[in-house]
């Protein structure tokens, strides 16, 4: 599996679990991404993107997307793309 550096969380949401991602890359529903940081290591399947609370199916470079996480992530974490 080939992980490609896609951009870095900037926000964290309690409630909903959602982290706020700054895009350097496309994203797309139904990827995989990789969070990784100092203490964070979550892997998931992306299954829903919001920008400005409107519901998307991608994202582009630039962009600030929301996603729904499993678990904590925390601000400055790297968040990747996983190819097969």
């Amino acid at each position: 599996m080939v992980e490609e550096e896609i951009g870095m969380v900037s926000d964290f949401f309690a409630r909903p679990v959602v982290a706020g991602i700054d895009l350097t890359a496309p994203l797309k529903v139904g990827d995989k991404i990789h969070i990784k940081g100092h203490t964070t290591d979550v892997e998931l399947v992306v299954e829903s993107m919001q920008i400005q609370n409107v519901d998307v199916k991608k994202a582009k470079a630039g962009d600030v997307v929301g996603v729904k996480v499993p678990d904590r992530v925390r601000r400055g974490d790297t968040v990747y793309k996983v190819t097969e």
